[in-house]
């Protein structure tokens, strides 16, 4: 259900009321109208440009992110396929190369590529077209730091441009002498504290995503696609390709190590030839899963790329290839240096994919990669539908099982983060120095703010653990811990009273996820959001509610001081409440943030010998 807008005068369409979502069991809720505050005062700062957008040259704007590169290339046909259009492994050199000068720019000193992470290709790029690749970095770690990049094609005689693609990529900065400690990035924009704010789950992400595979391998049952042909399965061995190469010095950077970008083009043509041999066709990449580089290649080297076909689907197939290096013919050891797994598709010539022949593993390892190539395909699944839940036009609430739960626990996090982020906050209400701020978009979102004497750390603690919500939150009647899924990600279910206009009381199963942080100005982080489970459906004795997005920043204000900032990115609903506390005629929201100060003042004692761990 779409959210409907206000008429101008600021009054609600009246059939409204007869649509409105189910809204979560919080005191800090509320239903989005446009324009209704407008003429409030503004949170933003001054340095930041009137729109919540980052600003672009082209827009005039005086500000350009410091770590910023651009790259136009010309397509020329010595840069193409068979089909005219830019080859995969031509862009792959090109984005890495800009990434690459980005993440020296910030450093100071030579980098290398430690990994990629995920790539859709949404366009093809033709022959005359132009590209044009942008690259900045969003985050420095210790040595290591985040560049995002965005391509972009476009075509100079209709002056149409398409994206293409978005990726991230992972440098590390590498000094001969000394080590490296990375200066830290300073956001400035929405967009740059969004991507800086997230940049920090996408790490977490990537180093638990080895053990994402084994353990959906080992919980879940795979279901593969059960109206094979038998008769038409392909051996896989038929699709082995192995090929290599010798790295001499215009493959290699100004610090001679090979380019990470050359070595994903080779990857991304022993792939294709892995691909045609199966299809016996011209296979179209679509998405790359993760390169991870895992040690250096330098002129000299001879590397040994090997692909083979992995899983075939009903339309498209994934390969995977790993490439391992050498310096002389009578070397025995070979040293691993790179893995990655391609997608591809065979088009028709209404640009549809068409159906595939199956795969035959060989038994024992290709039975192992047949079977983590159906979980690769089940994750990629589950991430591309978490990422496309528009909240006006899907169920709020997503399915919890093993498999999804790294990336629903990503998405509760980065969802906060991200609304934490935005410009646009305006002052609505401020009683006694607790400030309350709204943010008009397609939903009405809340920010409320104090600072207490309390330590970030304990503060934390106590309101982490949604159990003693009920201590201070009278919108709270009981709650119960249904799963502690790991140390920072628990699912409890909330019994809410009924509310003025329900004859029920409402019930929510929440997906709690907590993050320390990982910097120093970071904040700690409580997100929450609504999930399904199949041991807790709906039942007539309650209503469900679901929330989409709402939690907790926490941030050091000196010795013993914490600022408590609650957001809510509010569903229909609650819609007398939220507006007389919007408008100052109740002070509800006022007094449920005042018992929340005084239960972490109570509390705050309780708690000393478990905070050694934070």
């Amino acid at each position: 259900m779409r959210a409907r807008r206000s008429s101008p005068s600021g009054k609600a369409d009246v059939s409204l009321a007869s649509q409105l979502r189910r809204s979560p069991p919080c005191t800090f809720l509320g239903q989005g109208f446009a324009s209704m505050f407008s003429n409030r005062t503004s949170r933003k700062s001054i340095s930041h440009p009137e729109s919540g957008d980052a600003p672009t040259m082209a827009e005039g704007e005086g500000y350009r992110n410091p770590t910023e590169v651009q790259m136009s290339q010309l397509v020329l046909p010595c840069h193409t396929n068979h089909r005219g259009e830019l080859s995969i492994g031509q862009l792959l050199k090109w984005i890495d190369t800009t990434a690459c000068l980005s993440a020296e720019r910030h450093a100071g000193c030579p980098c290398v590529t430690a990994s990629m992470d995920d790539i859709y290709f949404d366009h093809t790029i033709s022959v005359g077209q132009v590209v044009n690749i942008k690259a900045k970095v969003n985050r420095a770690f210790n040595s290591s730091m985040e560049v995002g990049i965005q391509v972009v094609s476009e075509d100079l005689c209709s002056e149409k441009q398409w994206s293409v693609c978005k990726a991230l990529a992972t440098f590390v900065a590498h000094r001969e002498l000394s080590k490296v400690k990375l200066k830290q990035v300073i956001p400035l924009t929405e967009e740059e504290k969004t991507e800086h704010g997230v940049a920090a789950e996408r790490r977490r992400m990537r180093l638990v995503y080895a053990d994402t595979i084994k353990d959906l391998l080992t919980h879940c049952v795979i279901q593969d696609d059960l109206d094979k042909d038998c008769s038409n399965m392909v051996p896989a061995e038929k699709t082995r390709v192995e090929s290599v190469e010798l790295v001499l010095p215009p493959h290699a950077n100004h610090q001679g190590n090979t380019f990470g970008g050359q070595i994903m083009a080779w990857m991304e043509n022993v792939a294709t030839i892995a691909a045609s041999r199966l299809c016996h066709a011209h296979p179209t990449l679509k998405a790359i899963e993760m390169f991870h580089f895992r040690g250096p290649s330098q002129v000299g080297d001879r590397l040994v790329l090997k692909a083979i076909v992995n899983n075939a689907f009903k339309h498209s197939m994934e390969v995977g290839v790993c490439v391992e290096a050498y310096r002389q013919e009578a070397e025995t050891q070979r040293r691993h240096i790179n893995s990655a797994f391609m997608t591809f598709v065979v088009l028709d010539k209404d640009d549809q994919p068409q159906k595939l022949p199956w795969i035959r593993p060989q038994p024992g390892e290709g039975e192992r990669r047949y079977r983590e190539a159906s979980a690769r395909k089940k994750i990629r699944l589950d991430r591309k539908y978490l990422v496309s839940c528009k909240q006006a036009e899907v169920a709020l609430s997503v399915p919890w099982d093993p498999s999804n739960q790294v990336y629903l626990s990503y998405y509760n996090v980065s969802s906060l983060k991200t609304l934490m982020a935005k410009d646009n906050w305006v002052l609505s209400v401020e009683i006694s120095e607790v400030r309350l701020y709204i943010l008009e978009e397609d939903f009405l979102s809340f920010h409320l703010e104090m600072v207490v004497n309390v330590d970030a750390a304990q503060v934390f603690q106590l309101l982490s653990d949604l159990r003693r919500r009920p201590e201070w939150d009278k919108h709270y009647r009981s709650v119960e811990l249904v799963q502690q899924v790991d140390e920072d990600d628990a699912i409890y279910h909330v019994i809410s009273p009924a509310l003025s206009g329900n004859t029920k009381p409402q019930d929510f199963v929440i997906l709690a996820s907590r993050r320390k942080p990982c910097d120093n100005g970071d904040p700690y982080v409580i997100a929450l959001r609504s999930v399904t489970l199949p041991t807790h459906h709906e039942t007539p004795e309650y209503q469900r509610g679901e929330t989409l997005c709402s939690g907790f920043c926490l941030w050091r204000e000196g010795d013993q001081m914490t600022k408590v900032s609650y957001y809510n990115q509010a569903t229909p609903g609650f819609l007398n409440y939220v507006t007389t506390n919007v408008s100052g005629l109740s002070s509800e929201f006022y007094n449920t943030f005042k018992a929340c100060e005084s239960f972490l003042l109570d509390n705050r004692n309780d708690l000393a010998p478990s905070l050694q761990t934070l």
